[in-house]
């Protein structure tokens, strides 16, 4: 958002409209707001009243400009209290989910899309909503099954391409013994080979990035791993093409996690070291580059390299993320023979995740350290 929409010149007619404000969560002193504004996915986007300080409009993911600017209308009307039908439903659904009520959240956005008509320009925006927020109240499989019902009224845009990818990761997390699940993610790979078919829809290649990787999984889920390497391979080749194409370091890093992923995927890791390579010397204050090496190189085997680069991540981390670079750490520690070390530092991550807001640091998190560090232990 940062490196390719908030610097869009057709943004700056709205500079004076809000009281702008970005929240970096990796800073444990911003807590006392994620406490109040939970979130669960970046970015997430708030319009908030400061009459009440309550959130009109919570709304999770990227977008584009022409997305930001109907988010900005939502939250105006939302504030003046004006909405009415469809908007109405649209505008509760939007403060039900800004108060962490995803539940209740969803039946407003159902609401809103029934009663829209046909050509709602909103459509598209309510139904991406709609599915956060039944991915929030963990209804995974009416998830999948309210996208496909609803994508054939949604015209070719990106929030079609940020449904389907919901829409997917939602039907992988149906559980695995449900008998309609295979189908379910069948059919959700149908309408994503739509949505990456000719003609091509303009939307942040983040966002197609976004769509390759659910599809790839959903793939993989269903047992097509040859299918699933196909797209992989087809993914990868995309992220090389926009990195290529990016006007400065910091927009050319945004493809790294991805170009990670897809050649982790293809057990091709060398394929993508040299630019996290190139992305740490550019960017010398980011912790990302280096942890995302430190995995790199223990997948090569060159754990030396590994334990090093993770050293120079944690010299930079902060707040919650920190516990990811040292569950790495450990797990260079555990390929190196050094158990004792590996334990020490799940102690570390353990006690500094303790230390944190709940906010910050959800339960699962905390049980999947404390897990890693009871099996090991028992070796």
């Amino acid at each position: 958002m940062r490196a390719y929409v908030f610097t869009d010149k057709a943004l700056a007619r709205h500079a004076g409209r809000f009281v702008w404000l970005e929240i970096n969560t990796d800073l444990p002193q911003n807590a006392v707001f994620q406490e109040k504004y939970p979130v669960e996915n970046w970015p997430t986007l708030f319009v908030i009243d400061p009459r009440e300080e309550k959130a009109l409009v919570r709304f999770a993911g990227s977008a584009t400009v022409v997305q930001l600017e109907k988010l900005f209308e939502d939250g105006e009307l939302a504030y003046r209290g004006e909405a009415q039908g469809a908007e109405g439903a649209l505008a509760r659904g939007d403060a039900l989910y800004g108060a962490n009520k995803p539940a209740e959240a969803a039946q407003a956005f159902a609401q809103a899309l029934a009663e829209a008509p046909a050509d709602w320009s909103r459509r598209g925006r309510t139904l991406e909503s709609l599915l956060v927020a039944l991915w929030g109240a963990k209804q995974y499989e009416t998830c999948a099954r309210k996208a496909l019902e609803e994508l054939p009224r949604v015209p070719r845009s990106p929030s079609m391409a940020n449904a389907v990818t919901m829409a997917i990761g939602c039907a992988a997390s149906v559980p695995a013994d449900h008998p309609q699940r295979k189908e379910l993610l069948s059919a959700l790979d149908a309408r994503g080979r739509e949505v990456l078919a000719p003609p091509p829809i303009e939307m942040p290649a983040d966002d197609r990035s976004g769509l390759y990787e659910a599809m790839v999984e959903g793939r993989s889920e269903l047992g097509d791993e040859a299918g699933s390497k196909a797209l992989a391979t087809e993914w990868l080749t995309f992220l090389e093409g926009e990195a290529a194409k990016a006007p400065n370091p910091e927009a050319r890093t945004v493809f790294d996690s991805h170009r990670m992923s897809a050649a982790m995927i293809l057990n091709d890791p060398m394929r993508v070291v040299p630019a996290i390579e190139q992305s740490e010397k550019d960017l010398p204050g980011d912790y990302n580059p280096p942890a995302r090496l430190a995995n790199l190189y223990r997948m090569l085997g060159r754990l030396d390299d590994a334990l090093a680069a993770n050293g120079r991540a944690l010299a930079k981390v902060q707040g919650a993320r920190r516990l990811r670079v040292l569950s790495d750490r450990s797990a260079i520690q555990v390929a190196r023979g050094e158990k004792d070390a590996a334990v020490k530092t799940l102690e570390e991550a353990i006690a500094h995740a303790k230390s944190l807001s709940e906010a910050q640091v959800s339960r699962r998190q905390l049980e999947s350290l404390e897990k890693k560090l009871a099996e090991l232990k028992a070796k």
